[in-house]
């Protein structure tokens, strides 16, 4: 009878254990794989006040004072733009409601010859944006061809391609884009944004070369290699999808990084100029004022804190959402609503047990 005792406290302490994972295996039962990955994202707070964050600054930017595209002005709703010199009025001071909320004519206020920083940090924004944009998707391509030929093949291919990898991230990042952003700081911002992608892929590359590595010896790779698939299809059809997750977790840190690297760029004189606008060129442009106007400084810095911000909390929304590992803890409700689930349990295991216990002592009467 003891000995019975004894195994149902042991059960119910090992009860406690899987309650988690109990929890977690329900919430998922018969969803598939994306559906899976959608719903740990959607619960994760975090990125989704990221995403909306982000949504509302591009819908604002680029609504506010229009923008270009394929040589097509589209206009915006805002009434000065980035080229216009209206009077300057209040000394240039931001127009504010009750002297705190932005509103009015110039709601961030004006610089020294007249220019609507409004206008100026929208239309930064949208070149932050846009060199965002691009140094991930040119970072993403070169580190998935680099990381999956070098992780496929291996061989010399793979001793080759890590070598110039690591040549690559000998070098450092802020002298590199410092001495190719010179070269190409006159010349359109998507180009410099390539430049700054064709050096932040390393990383990238070797996480990459490290899922397929460990993908190629999976048994679906070796069905797939049997049944006369060839190496493009297998890296593309078969081992790419599934590394899928590690790619868009590094790439949405490389965009967080992007944004800062031009930022310091431009600070720095070597990133975009005049007559372009970025958020980091304000910053350099504002930097004397900071004492006197502090506001010429403050609206740009502030917008750059919230794409870094916003796309470091979406990064890591994806990784947890990928990442298997990751586990959610149960809500104060689901656990005890699990505790009192698992004490029924206990409760009834002991009744049987006693159950049995009672039966043979009055038996052997």
């Amino acid at each position: 009878m003891t000995h019975d005792l004894h195994s149902v406290e042991r059960s119910g302490e090992h009860l406690e254990g899987p309650i988690e994972n109990a929890i977690e295996l329900k919430e998922v039962m018969g969803l598939s794989q994306g559906q899976i990955v959608r719903k740990r994202f959607l619960h994760h707070k975090g990125a989704i006040g990221g995403v909306l964050v982000l949504i509302a600054v591009v819908l604002l930017a680029f609504s506010s004072v229009g923008f270009r595209i394929l040589g097509v002005d589209v206009p915006g709703w805002w009434r000065w733009n980035v080229t216009d010199l209206p009077q300057i009025v209040d000394d240039g001071d931001p127009s504010s409601a009750f002297g705190v909320i932005p509103w009015g004519i110039h709601p961030f206020g004006q610089d020294d010859v007249g220019h609507d920083v409004f206008a100026l940090v929208m239309k930064g924004t949208q070149t932050s944006i846009m060199v965002m944009v691009v140094v991930g998707l040119v970072a993403m391509v070169i580190g998935i061809v680099v990381g999956a030929v070098s992780g496929y093949y291996r061989g010399w291919a793979d001793q080759a391609l890590m070598r110039l990898t690591d040549l690559f991230l000998t070098f450092p990042v802020i002298v590199v884009g410092a001495v190719l952003g010179k070269k190409f700081n006159h010349a359109a911002p998507w180009m410099l944004a390539a430049v700054l992608g064709a050096i932040l892929w390393m990383t990238l590359a070797r996480l990459v070369r490290g899922e397929f590595l460990a993908l190629r010896e999976r048994e679906f790779v070796d069905a797939a290699r049997i049944s006369g698939a060839g190496p493009t299809r297998i890296i593309f059809k078969h081992i790419l999808p599934n590394a899928m997750g590690v790619i868009i977790v590094q790439t949405t840190l490389l965009m967080s990084s992007a944004v800062l690297l031009e930022t310091a760029l431009s600070f720095l004189g070597f990133g975009i100029n005049p007559p372009q606008v970025s958020l980091g060129w304000l910053v350099s442009n504002y930097q004397s004022a900071f004492s006197s106007r502090p506001w010429l400084f403050w609206w740009p810095g502030l917008v750059i804190v919230i794409l870094a911000l916003c796309i470091n909390f979406i990064g890591d929304g994806l990784r947890d959402a990928f990442d298997p590992r990751q586990k959610k803890v149960p809500s104060a409700k689901a656990m005890a609503k699990a505790d009192t689930k698992a004490a029924a349990t206990s409760t009834s295991l002991f009744q049987r047990i006693s159950g049995r216990g009672g039966a043979k002592r009055g038996s052997s009467r």
